[in-house]
């Protein structure tokens, strides 16, 4: 798949009503700091688009890229902030649950998680409700520039093991925002699940 074109086009927050579902619809979900808006730019090929903070718990909002004009990429808000309120947390995951139990569009959620540190509590709650609630699923391995080649495979594994993914059950792509390592096959993964579901 190459990437054509791509724009925000909505931002919807706690009290917003989501927008109508005319394209597919793939979702990005990870922790704060787990690196989702320096993967959405990279897999873009845009700078700035999602806009990227060194404070995490920043995107606090659903937020709609429209690429291609094919399909929505939407990147929720990052969970697992310990900074922000226990209330605010609370509204964020009625918000995030009710997006993701509404939408007939959604096709895929990628699930990220930091390959330094493998899957946290956080991680582990948000797989296995993804995986309850029936959604497509690919897990990518963030941050692949931050440790040695060497470490790759064990790192993966700790992912995979801490997740309790099968082999052949969901894919783990490693990636990096820096080296766009990954990138191919993330995008492949995206076309494949946007045909599949057509």
């Amino acid at each position: 798949m190459k990437i054509k074109n791509a724009q925000l086009d909505g931002v919807y927050g706690i009290t917003s009503k989501l927008p109508p579902e005319e394209l597919p619809e793939l979702v990005f979900a990870g922790r704060s700091n787990v690196g989702k808006s320096s993967l959405i730019n990279s897999l873009l090929n845009r700078k700035n688009l999602a806009r990227t903070s060194s404070s995490p718990g920043k995107t606090v909002t659903i937020n709609f890229y429209k690429v291609n004009e094919e399909f929505f990429l939407v990147d929720l808000p990052g969970y697992g902030y310990a900074k922000t309120s226990q209330e605010t947390r609370a509204k964020w995951g009625k918000m995030i649950e009710r997006y993701l139990t509404t939408r007939d569009s959604i096709k895929l959620v990628v699930l990220l998680v930091d390959i330094r540190i493998g899957p946290t509590k956080d991680d582990i709650q948000m797989y296995e409700w993804v995986r309850a609630s029936g959604l497509d699923m690919v897990v990518v391995a963030t941050k692949l520039d931050k440790i040695k080649r060497s470490q790759k495979d064990k790192q993966l594994k700790l992912v995979r093991d801490t997740l309790g993914v099968k082999q052949e059950d969901i894919k783990i792509i490693p990636y990096s925002a820096e080296t766009k390592a990954g990138r191919d096959e993330l995008l492949m993964e995206i076309s494949n699940y946007l045909v599949k579901n057509d």
